[in-house]
C-alpha cells in the first residue's frame, strides 16, 4: 500500500494500516452510533466515542484499503441487536473501538479516535442530524444533513466503481459481550 498510515488501538496491539485518502470523514448523529457508543463507553478502558453533540467522528475507507497488520485476534463485534444491520468492531485488548462496517458494504467507518488529534482527518460533514430532538444548536462549520444525501451516496458509489464492485471481508471472530 502507497501513501499509507498505522494506526493503532489504544494499548497498541491491534494495529491498521490505511492507504489512500477517506471517502468521506463524517460526524454521524443517527440513533444507533449514539446508543452504541454510549454503551461502548462504560467498558473499561474505553475512550470516549460520543461528543457533546451527540456525534460519533467516523472516517469512511474503502475496504481494499484497509489491512490489519497485527492483533486480530483481539478484534471483538459488537451488535445492538442479533439482526442489527452495522456491527460495531473493538479491540477488546483495550476496548478501543476500531470500525463499523455496514452488512454488505465496500466501505468501513473508522472510528476517528484511533488518529492523535493533530492528524486527524477534518470533519467533511454531519450526517443523521433528523435523528436528534433538536439539531439547531449545531455548529455550521460544515453541512449538517438530515439523512444522507445524494453527495454522500455518489461519494460511496465512487468508490466502489474505483474497487471493482468488489467487497473485500473482514473476519472478525467472536462477540464482544457488553
Amino acid at each position: 500500500m502507497t501513501d499509507s498510515q498505522t494506526l493503532a488501538c489504544t494499548c497498541g496491539e491491534v494495529k491498521l494500516r490505511l492507504a489512500g485518502p477517506p471517502i468521506a470523514s463524517v460526524e454521524c448523529l443517527c440513533t444507533s452510533c449514539r446508543t452504541a457508543g454510549q454503551i461502548l463507553e462504560t467498558l473499561p478502558g474505553s475512550p470516549r466515542i460520543v461528543d457533546d453533540k451527540g456525534a460519533t467522528a467516523l472516517v469512511m475507507k474503502r475496504k481494499d484499503r484497509v489491512e490489519i497488520l497485527s492483533g486480530a485476534r483481539h478484534l471483538r463485534q459488537f451488535r445492538l441487536s442479533p439482526d442489527a444491520a452495522t456491527r460495531r468492531v473493538v479491540a477488546s485488548c483495550c476496548n478501543t473501538p476500531v470500525f463499523l462496517e455496514f452488512n454488505g458494504g465496500h466501505w468501513l467507518s473508522i472510528y476517528a479516535g484511533l488518529w492523535p488529534q493533530a492528524a486527524r482527518p477534518p470533519i467533511e460533514l454531519r450526517t443523521m442530524t433528523g435523528d436528534l430532538e433538536d439539531s439547531s444548536t449545531l455548529p455550521g462549520d460544515v453541512p449538517n444533513l438530515k439523512r444522507h444525501s445524494l453527495q454522500f451516496y455518489a461519494l460511496l458509489l465512487s468508490a466502489w466503481v474505483r474497487m471493482g464492485f468488489k467487497n473485500p471481508k473482514f473476519a472478525v471472530e467472536g462477540e464482544l459481550n457488553v
